[in-house]
């Protein structure tokens, strides 16, 4: 960006919290046209936050496929104890170098499929809450989330090998899953009680796993109790390379039974 004449603030972000939002929005107040996200979960959710605020535009520029924060118009931004889904604005760009992003550790690829079959359960959770209690539903929201869970469902052998191809497939994925709670206006059509579970654990566990990979085996407790393929999200997952249950990343699971 120097080299292109542009003139650049910067800010190494290491939590996503309202402190380290409110640090952002101090280096920037006032002397940028323009916010980027770079890097992972944490980089993106805090500039997209601290944009939204000082009234900025954001662009998007992930390096890993780890979850579907990407693209959408919710930051997970830890305040007190637990993380808080808080409304902004999607970004006005999304700069995603599959070549860069093939780069990170496939554990980053795989905790993004958790994330998106996720989806399956998260759309019945929402149907369920809208048949109950009348919660607004938006049935073109759900198709474009199921169908960001079926890339991966019918990809995942092709996502197990790691190329670029696979990454392509899957940052689609979670772009498309970003636009269907852009559509909603919420996160419903990506987050249910799988979500919920990923939640609890973050609190509970004494180091919580990535979360993607704890709310991929939220899915496929929630898709059991839902009465879904549970047994077909479970052997995706595990022919990813994502974990299937806490076994997987726990080697106690006292914290899941509490």
């Amino acid at each position: 960006l120097r080299r292109a004449g542009f003139e650049v603030e910067y800010s190494l972000v290491k939590q996503a919290d309202m402190a380290t939002v409110a640090k952002v929005r101090k280096l920037i107040k006032g002397k940028v046209n323009f916010l980027l996200g770079v890097g992972g979960g944490t980089c993106i959710d805090v500039a997209k936050l601290a944009s939204f605020k000082e009234g900025k535009p954001f662009i998007s520029v992930p390096t890993a496929a780890s979850h579907d924060g990407i693209a959408s118009s919710r930051a997970s931004i830890k305040g007190g104890r637990k993380p808080t889904s808080i409304e902004t604005r999607a970004p006005i760009a999304i700069v995603a170098d599959t070549r860069i992003i093939k780069r990170a550790p496939h554990r980053l690829l795989a905790a993004g499929c958790g994330d998106l079959v996720a989806n399956f359960t998260a759309v019945r959770d929402w149907d369920l809450a809208h048949r109950l209690f009348g919660e607004p539903y938006s049935e073109y929201a759900t198709a474009l989330s199921l169908l960001s869970s079926q890339i991966v469902m019918e990809n995942a052998e092709l996502i197990k090998k790691h190329t670029e191809e696979s990454v392509r497939k899957v940052v689609k994925a979670l772009i498309s899953s970003s636009v269907a709670m852009g559509i909603a206006g919420s996160s419903r059509p990506a987050s249910g009680a799988e979500h919920l579970f990923s939640h609890a654990l973050d609190q509970l566990a004494p180091k919580p796993a990535l979360h993607g990979e704890q709310c991929g085996v939220g899915a496929v407790m929630t898709a059991y109790l839902h009465g879904g393929d549970w047994q077909a999200i479970r052997e995706a997952l595990r022919t990813i390379g994502c974990p299937t249950n806490a076994k997987d990343y726990y080697r106690k699971s006292n914290g899941l039974c509490e």
